[in-house]
């Protein structure tokens, strides 16, 4: 975990805020009660992760059925998340841990019920974008398709190794 600067942490705070408040009006949520969520610690991401925007991590010598508020150790966002441009999807993010922390492991579908009831219509979509943006920022190469333009942003060169999703055409390295 990556300890957040004061400036983060009170971003943190005011996300954990917002998202409870919004979780207290949803119908989903009436009959739990709320407040251990309060004292769940907050913490970061590393800010090169690309693939996760935000984990549950439990205390390590517990059995997956044995999990509760009790041994969750902390809730980790992505640094990013904290910027204004990414606080609907933000406060998504942290709805989705909380679902875990409020005892829901799995993403089955009583999981995907209750993310989707999140009141923010198109927060939930912005993970595929979010990732694109986080990959954008790390990239050194994009592998570009020649046939249907497709850019890959990638750390590494392909070397003519990988092919289009799209279109199957051999994709070409342009340094960024």
């Amino acid at each position: 975990m990556v300890k957040p600067n004061k400036t983060q942490q009170l971003l943190l705070e005011e996300l954990r805020n917002l998202v409870i408040g919004i979780m207290t009006d949803m119908s989903i949520w009436r009959e739990y009660d709320l407040s251990p969520l309060y004292q769940i610690e907050l913490g970061l991401l590393r800010k090169n992760a690309t693939q996760r925007h935000g984990v549950t991590r439990w205390q390590r010598g517990f059995s997956r059925d044995q999990l509760s508020l009790d041994n969750l150790e902390v809730i980790e966002l992505h640094p990013e998340l904290l910027n204004e441009e990414w606080s609907a999807y933000a406060a998504f993010v942290l709805h989705h841990e909380f679902i875990h922390a409020l005892g829901y492991r799995d993403h089955n579908k009583r999981f995907r019920l209750i993310e989707n009831s999140w009141p923010g219509v198109n927060a939930g979509n912005q993970g595929p974008e979010f990732t694109e943006y986080l990959r954008m920022r790390t990239a050194k190469w994009l592998w570009v398709c020649a046939n249907c333009e497709t850019k890959f942003p990638r750390k590494k060169p392909s070397n003519g190794r990988y092919r289009c999703r799209k279109c199957s055409t051999i994709l070409a390295d342009v340094k960024l």
